[in-house]
């Protein structure tokens, strides 16, 4: 168990004051970040039911590091109090859910500000918090948001291939950066203003906002843009290839110094279809279907660790495609040390993904596991000013809960 006072100073964002009350990725995964780089962080739970991440084994381990837990009836007479008991303490609170539930529950943002007048208040939904009503109220996960957001309908293979959704979580965890983000700007104006914000973040919408040149080709153009599967949909030469030992290569000979030293390494120096100074070939083209050919042909020659230094060497982006057991014997990832260990208070000495980026002056770091769920509810309203005969009541009554849900 643990309070706010034992948390140590470290960081980017030591005594910034975090409340999440979300669920699963696509918010409390902004919350973590922050608790990564020195905020501290306390995650609500519901008494209803742990959160849905504790059923993916060691999802949690992974994204609620450094974080302080509690398991609270939030609707309740007597957890509504001390919600906003916490609220008055915080600088930052963050939920996740349906479009206008705690509306529903009397607390508005207006509601809050009367309590912390400089609160920042994100709310991460699948829609939003307006909009059509009927869409307003919807549920939503990550496939749902990929799926309203048009971002699956440009992913996976051609047709008749279906769409695909990308995984893992993509969509939660695009929005989840974004409410991050959107959070410290916040913050940092109401700093300078005195006066809190609000910002409605919906998932779909995020993932409209990261299709690049997508949307504007309809509307400029009137052309829906198909699914292109793993090949860049402009460019030949920027795609993933098989290799002779049936590990997988990216590559990406695109750009007037790449072609110039990546052509003879194919063979294809001198061919009409490839002049001096040619910087790209367009898929499609009588290039662009020579280059891929010749690629392949490369590739089904030497094994992926022969293409990637061969690539390398000519100066040419290539990476094999690795997966994390691959991942943890690359050299570079150890002298980044990307994977680290710590530990953790349901599984002892665990091995994950570092904290990350890394900040030189004040880094980030790892000074707790994941809790278990509602482990630090009697320190936390220990400082709210609760006795212990008033928390034993909380329990009774079913306003806290602890101990469950921790497998």
């Amino acid at each position: 168990m643990a309070s706010t006072k034992d948390i140590p100073q470290f960081g980017q964002l030591s005594g910034l004051k975090v409340l999440s009350t979300g669920t699963v990725v696509a918010q409390p995964y902004a919350a973590m970040l922050m608790a990564e780089a020195g905020a501290t962080v306390i995650h609500v739970e519901s008494t209803l039911a742990p959160d849905t991440c504790r059923a993916i084994k060691y999802a949690w381990n992974q994204e609620h590091r450094n974080e302080l837990a509690m398991a609270l009836n939030i609707p309740s007479p007597e957890g509504r109090e001390i919600f906003l008991k916490l609220i008055r303490w915080a600088d930052i609170w963050m939920e996740s859910s349906k479009g206008g539930t705690y509306q529903k529950w009397g607390l508005t943002d207006e509601y809050l500000w009367e309590h912390n007048p400089k609160l920042v208040i994100i709310h991460v939904s699948g829609f939003g918090q307006e909009g059509d009503p009927q869409y307003v109220s919807r549920a939503s996960y990550d496939a749902i948001g990929q799926a309203f957001g048009g971002y699956m309908f440009i992913n996976g293979m051609p047709e008749p291939n279906p769409p695909m959704r990308a995984v893992p979580y993509t969509c939660d965890y695009v929005t989840a950066l974004n409410a991050c983000w959107a959070a410290l700007a916040a913050y940092i104006n109401v700093q300078k203003t005195g006066k809190g914000e609000s910002v409605d973040i919906a998932q779909f919408e995020m993932m409209m906002k990261i299709q690049l040149h997508y949307p504007m080709t309809y509307f400029q153009d009137g052309v829906v843009l198909p699914r292109f599967g793993n090949a860049d949909p402009k460019f030949a030469g920027y795609s993933a290839y098989k290799c002779k030992d049936d590990n997988y290569v990216s590559i990406g000979l695109v750009g007037a110094g790449p072609m110039k030293r990546g052509l003879p390494l194919l063979g294809l120096t001198g061919d009409p279809d490839f002049p001096a100074g040619i910087q790209l070939a367009l898929r499609g083209t009588p290039a662009g279907e020579k280059l891929d050919a010749a690629i392949q042909k490369f590739c089904d020659e030497h094994t992926a660790e022969e293409v990637d230094k061969i690539f390398l060497e000519a100066e040419v982006p290539c990476s094999i495609i690795l997966n994390v057991a691959m991942a943890e014997k690359n050299p570079h990832y150890q002298a980044r040390h990307v994977f680290t260990e710590w530990e953790d208070p349901q599984y002892g000495k665990v091995k994950g993904v570092n904290t990350m980026p890394r900040f030189k002056r004040n880094p980030s770091k790892i000074w707790r596991g994941a809790p278990l769920y509602g482990m630090d509810n009697a320190d936390i309203l220990r400082e709210l000013g609760y006795t212990d005969e008033e928390i034993d009541q909380f329990y009774e009554k079913g306003v806290l809960k602890a101990g469950e849900g921790c497998h």
